[in-house]
């Protein structure tokens, strides 16, 4: 489904905003498990660029691929879906 061109972009939660112009983003998904059949959730961390500092703990956000900004940081924060409470 990755088109030439097209970026990936995926909807996660803050959950830390201690460096400078990055965040750590935490993305949940659902995956069948292959011989119970149940639907287990998994978890997976990314590092994204956030220019401005604007993101802060427990924000809904999305991030977009890109190219690597560093050596762990590959996404960038392209809108804050909700802010945190």
């Amino acid at each position: 489904m990755n088109k030439r061109g097209m970026k990936r972009q995926v909807v996660g939660t803050v959950v830390s905003d201690k460096m400078d112009k990055t965040v750590v983003v935490r993305i949940e998904r659902l995956v069948k498990h292959k011989f119970y059949h149940k639907y287990v959730r998994r978890r997976t961390k990314f590092a994204a660029h956030d220019e401005e500092n604007s993101c802060k703990t427990g924000d809904k956000v999305m991030i977009t691929e890109s190219r690597p900004l560093s050596k762990t940081k590959k996404w960038r924060i392209s809108k804050i879906v909700a802010k945190a409470v």
